[in-house]
């Protein structure tokens, strides 16, 4: 089959042969048929303090069809189509029995990040079957709507409340779709380009703001008041002040950026605020069975955010494009 590797420490991104995979007793094969390309497979493939390593197949927002079984797997059959949670857990350590988030297991017992090959071996613990009615498009991006859903779960958001969502990128247009789906009142995005006002608007945003002098003002207009709960979607050093500086009295500010460098904070400015802020990475299978369910109900087509699709051996080129200036928002691999 045809994988894409990664060399490491920023190197190339290589379209290889390598032997099909085969399947364990409890494993199913798929043959992928799309995969998105992430801000994560961006960052961690350009040779910085966070990287995928050295020779290692990577892509982890896929689905496609079964098309090989294990020899003990009963609760899944040869043609059935699949989404993937990439992350692989053990069930068994104090996290997984706690949390249920495979992110943070604390066993780490594999990863099923294979999404950019003709084919892929799966556990069957983290694959998701997809109803008729979604398209294999719809379950490659099961993934990054589970990341920004397990984020607004977290802010436990109230009917009505005053929502900001700071980004234009994956994560923060769908937190703009859960935070809408979840009872949210009046919703602002904000980023520093007015590019994907739209998609924004289209997500669920009552409007849309720049990042400026007057940012603060023209927020609590558009909502009726500061913002109860801040979605921090950047990732960029910052930004956390910045939610803070946004955030209510007792407001919460939720972080999906997940920022790799310091991101300095004033604490006092945050204390007269009492503001509270949480971290987030991760999913449950909880994110990606209901996704699964309830996907073709929402206010809009997630698949919006879709801007272009290219083939296997586009990927390296495609991934150099998106790190520059570009029209992109998600972009699927199509095998």
């Amino acid at each position: 089959m045809k994988a894409a590797i990664y060399a490491g420490q920023g190197g190339a991104i290589t379209i290889e042969d390598l032997p099909n995979p085969e399947p364990g007793p409890l494993d199913v094969i798929i043959k992928v048929a799309r995969c998105g390309i992430c801000g994560t497979d961006l960052s961690m493939t350009k040779g910085g303090m966070w990287d995928f390593g050295a020779g290692v197949q990577f892509g982890h927002e896929y689905a496609g069809e079964i098309v090989e079984v294990g020899k003990e797997v009963t609760s899944f059959q040869v043609g059935e189509r699949i989404a993937v949670l990439p992350s692989v857990s053990c069930g068994e350590c104090q996290s997984c029995r706690a949390h249920g988030n495979n992110v943070l297991c604390g066993a780490s017992p594999g990863s099923a990040m294979a999404g950019f090959a003709e084919f892929a071996r799966v556990p069957i613990s983290v694959a998701t079957r997809l109803p008729s009615v979604l398209s294999m498009a719809d379950g490659a991006l099961i993934e990054p709507l589970a990341i920004s859903l397990y984020g607004v779960k977290l802010a436990q958001i109230q009917p009505g409340d005053r929502v900001l969502v700071l980004g234009g990128g994956t994560v923060a247009l769908y937190a703009i779709y859960w935070a809408r789906r979840l009872g949210a009142g009046r919703i602002v995005a904000m980023s520093r380009s007015s590019r994907r006002k739209d998609l924004s608007l289209e997500m669920g945003a009552n409007a849309f703001v720049p990042y400026g002098d007057n940012e603060i003002g023209e927020v609590i207009e558009a909502l009726g008041g500061s913002p109860q709960h801040v979605f921090e979607c950047v990732g960029a050093e910052g930004m956390l002040m910045k939610s803070i500086m946004h955030v209510s009295q007792f407001g919460k500010v939720v972080s999906l950026g997940f920022c790799t460098a310091p991101d300095p904070v004033i604490p006092g400015l945050a204390s007269y605020k009492c503001a509270s802020i949480q971290f987030a990475v991760g999913y449950s299978m909880k994110e990606f069975l209901y996704i699964a369910d309830q996907m073709d109900k929402g206010h809009c087509d997630p698949k919006a955010i879709v801007t272009n699709t290219v083939p296997l051996g586009d990927l390296a080129g495609t991934m150099q494009k998106l790190r520059g200036p570009n029209e992109e928002t998600k972009v699927h691999v199509v095998m």
